[in-house]
């Protein structure tokens, strides 16, 4: 028995390590082509990447240490935590200028150009872009274009009888001229000369003029020097401020006119920048800021509240928020918009309304609201 022991296990061995040679082999004749080697990913996207997972492991870690902290009532009561739902929906938002994918046309219709000759006289479509939430690089390999017959000589008044055609570009407009402009809507403040009365008189409550905020300010002690005016279209409130030897930069964009262009011209300086998009402002720099008229009741609520937290970000301590002529139907006022900029924690200093007595507000039973807040010294 023993002496047949040793051949027995051999062969076993021997079967068993055939076997495992046929299956290896089957296997791997079954085994689908190999895939192609991936490309390496780029450095840039891993970053984000990383980016983007650390700021969800942060928020999960977040929520979980707010709910584990929360007592409970009882083993039935839902514990909830305290993280604003707004912000866990507003994290998963992508990078920035990743909604450039959802406009690939727009997108690849603004990049296809020729390289190293004169850049193509379409800044309406990086327009239509940036409203959209795409933030295009510029183009790195064209020549920016200048008008064909720039004027040898800028007003130093911003307040001129007029502005010179020459140093705009009207390619893409209906109007060829600020005349044009004007006589097209006088009201849409193309004409400077007839600006220069804006701001400074009193008709009623709803009305707080220059020479009024200026007072209000030197009776708390407090300088203004440095102002945003956001969507200030051609840029009267700077040019009014620049009297007063306070610097304003005034957002603005060239919807079907050259905003942008006439504040340049007016020896201002103009932030080509959506209501939606931060301000390219530091924290903290600002003395005033000023909401005229795009902003209102038809920018969406949630946006509205990220463009206030982003005011009250670049406002220094002490330094004041002017909403002027403010509208949105009364109702809302009260429930929706008076609450909004309460969260702010601001003092008021003035709080006016009144009725909108034109023919949209009649219709739409919309107020106005003229407010002028200011940020606390120190929190």
């Amino acid at each position: 028995m023993g002496f047949n022991m040793g051949p027995n296990l051999l062969l076993l061995m021997a079967m068993v390590a055939t076997n495992i040679l046929s299956l290896y082999h089957l296997s791997s004749t079954l085994q689908s082509p190999k895939p192609p080697t991936p490309q390496p990913v780029p450095d840039q996207l891993l970053h984000q990447l990383h980016t983007i997972r650390a700021t969800i492991n942060h928020l999960t870690r977040l929520q979980h240490t707010t709910t584990s902290n929360t007592p409970a009532t009882s083993t039935t009561t839902t514990i909830k935590t305290s993280i604003p739902s707004d912000l866990l929906l507003y994290s998963q938002l992508s990078t920035i200028a990743s909604s450039c994918q959802n406009h690939p046309d727009l997108l690849h219709k603004y990049m296809s150009y020729t390289p190293f000759a004169l850049c193509p006289l379409d800044s309406d479509l990086a327009e239509s872009l940036i409203l959209r939430g795409c933030h295009p690089l510029p183009r790195r390999r064209c020549f920016s274009r200048t008008p064909p017959k720039p004027t040898s000589s800028l007003p130093e008044n911003p307040f001129p009888s007029s502005l010179p055609d020459s140093g705009v570009i009207w390619n893409k407009y209906t109007c060829k001229s600020f005349d044009c402009l004007n006589r097209f809507n006088p009201n849409l403040g193309f004409h400077p000369a007839h600006e220069i009365t804006k701001f400074m008189s009193y008709k009623s409550e709803l009305d707080l003029p220059i020479p009024q905020l200026l007072q209000i300010a030197k009776a708390a002690n407090s300088v203004l020097r440095l102002g945003l005016d956001i969507g200030g279209g051609t840029g009267t409130f700077a040019a009014r401020m620049k009297l007063y030897n306070v610097t304003v930069v005034t957002t603005t964009m060239n919807l079907a006119a050259p905003y942008d262009e006439a504040v340049a011209l007016r020896g201002l300086v103009p932030l080509h920048v959506p209501l939606q998009q931060r301000f390219p402002l530091f924290d903290g720099v600002v003395d005033l800021v000023r909401c005229g008229h795009a902003v209102n009741r038809w920018i969406p609520l949630t946006v509205m509240e990220f463009l206030f937290y982003d005011v009250d970000r670049v406002l220094r301590g002490g330094g004041y928020l002017w909403l002027d002529h403010f509208f949105s139907k009364g109702v809302d006022l009260d429930k929706v918009y008076a609450p909004l900029i309460g969260k702010l924690g601001y003092r008021k200093v003035k709080w006016a309304t009144g009725l909108k007595t034109d023919t949209g507000g009649l219709k739409n039973g919309e107020v106005y609201l003229t407010a002028l807040l200011q940020k606390p010294v120190s929190r």
